[in-house]
């Protein structure tokens, strides 16, 4: 054996073994010292409406695909209302929908099992998962070596946390406010997503509500939403276009 032949990594196809599992995991690269290669974390983007968080899970997932990882992409209540990851400005991937009853590690361990590695997950409209997929992404991290990428808001219409983002709050490696600055009407800095029903703030209701984000004339009757700074949060004021 040469001395480079030694010193390089090896990809050992085993199971690594969950803190629940049995045994059964999914296989990563080990160094010949037996530990990961890949330190593996946890991390949660966040911000309000329209500040680009569905365009930076695209751009994060593209950055490691070209690198050679493979991941797999997730997303609940996209605005396409289908399996898929889009953004404002076009762009768009395919997803896996995330139901109730999915188990984030199941999918990974499905995946691997087919012969499909899985180095990364990213994570976009996590606000709207469960507490429980918020668990099962430590999980990933902590026992299977998979990076995981959460995108998605802090804060519901009320102004309180979402429980899956106010998880990710505890538990993340790295919290980072995406830093594309979002404007209320008046040119303060955007910071709440209001609910708009016929044209009036509301702050009564089921916590997740699918509406039109537009902001024209043609949705006033709708249910949309508008992101405000906080001064216009607090009095209701959708400003001169409202």
């Amino acid at each position: 054996m040469t001395d480079d032949a030694a010193a390089a990594p090896t990809c050992l196809a085993r199971p690594l073994p969950g803190p629940d599992e049995n045994g059964i995991g999914c296989a990563a690269a080990r160094g010949v010292d037996g530990r990961p290669l890949h330190a593996a974390a946890l991390k949660f983007f966040w911000g309000p409406m329209d500040c680009g968080k569905s365009t930076m899970a695209l751009q994060m997932n593209y950055n490691h695909a070209r690198q050679g990882r493979r991941g797999l992409v997730t997303t609940r209540i996209d605005r396409s209302l289908g399996p898929q990851v889009t953004s404002r400005i076009g762009l768009a991937h395919s997803a896996v929908e995330v139901t109730d009853s999915l188990d984030l590690r199941t999918l990974v361990r499905d995946t691997w099992a087919e012969g499909v590695r899985v180095d990364y997950l990213i994570c976009d409209e996590a606000s709207f998962y469960n507490v429980e997929h918020v668990e099962q992404m430590a999980e990933l991290v902590d026992g299977y070596d998979v990076d995981v990428y959460a995108f998605g808001l802090a804060t519901d219409f009320r102004s309180c946390l979402f429980p899956a983002a106010q998880r990710l709050f505890e538990l993340a490696d790295e919290v980072a406010r995406i830093q594309i600055e979002v404007l209320c009407w008046c040119g303060r800095e955007g910071l709440l997503n209001a609910r708009v029903v016929d044209g009036r703030v509301v702050r009564e209701g089921a916590q997740v509500v699918i509406g039109d984000t537009a902001d024209s004339a043609e949705v006033r009757y709708q249910v949309r939403y508008q992101v405000l700074c906080r001064r216009h949060y607090r009095s209701g004021d959708l400003g001169p276009r409202s």
